[in-house]
């Protein structure tokens, strides 16, 4: 598996990379980001991607590390996994809707860092990407005629659309699929551990971050904090607004 190491301490990039190869991975190291721009830039023209990952530290000279990722974004659809040690919520946030994967916060371990790696390499092993633009189907979100209506929210599961009181509001892959799943059964609680394996297809627990990550924003793009109702200790559950009035 070759990957894309962006790192611009080159003692932690030496001693990551050496962890890296014992693992079997080919890593190519960048310093800054204009440096892991380039490096994809040829894949992004010839229209294949070289790198099954792309590890991204968010502190870089040269550049925001949020800027890179969106960049880097625009230009290929191979999985970034921010590593960052803003351990805050609307950072993650705000680096997942620039469209990176995953996120690891430092200090980290790197078994953790390991899991992380392989299971965003699986999912984008399927015929599919974290991308508001996305479209293909997946196995958690049935074909349908008629849009889901659940008060001002409409889900059009075949053409994966959702919008509030008319207006489209654009998400993620991942953040449709999580929508879809509890749009099923409103009202019903989703234990985190289902959500877990039917969203993101792997029972690893340390998914959970991330989808606590994906329910806030969520509500945070669909304006409505409380559509979706955190069990504590156990799950989620779509609760579907009253009428107004």
């Amino acid at each position: 598996m070759r990957l894309l190491l962006v790192e611009d301490d080159d003692h932690v990039a030496a001693a990551l990379s050496a962890v890296l190869k014992k693992h079997g991975f080919e890593v190519v190291h960048a310093r800054n980001g204009e440096e892991a721009l380039q490096a994809v830039l040829p894949a992004a023209e010839s229209g294949r991607g070289p790198f099954a990952v792309i590890l991204l530290d968010l502190g870089l000279p040269d550049q925001d590390g949020y800027q890179v990722c969106g960049r880097l974004r625009r230009l290929t659809a191979t999985p970034v996994i921010m590593v960052t040690a803003r351990s805050d919520v609307r950072s993650r946030i705000h680096g997942l809707n620039l469209g990176a994967d995953d996120y690891v916060v430092k200090p980290y371990d790197t078994g953790e860092l390991l899991a992380r790696i392989h299971a965003v390499a699986r999912r984008s092993a399927a015929p599919d990407s974290d991308d508001p633009a996305a479209t293909g189907s997946t196995p958690v979100v049935p074909e349908a005629a008629a849009p889901l209506r659940l008060g001002p929210v409409a889900l059009e599961l075949a053409t994966r659309r959702v919008s509030v009181d008319g207006a489209a509001v654009p998400l993620t892959r991942k953040e449709f699929d999580l929508l879809a799943l509890l749009a099923q059964r409103p009202g019903v609680v989703f234990r985190r551990e289902q959500i877990i394996s039917e969203v993101w297809r792997t029972s690893w627990e340390g998914t959970g971050r991330t989808l606590e990550v994906h329910v806030a924003s969520l509500r945070s793009k669909l304006g409505l904090p409380a559509l979706i109702e955190t069990v504590r200790g156990v799950g989620y559950r779509l609760v579907v607004p009253a009428p107004a009035g």
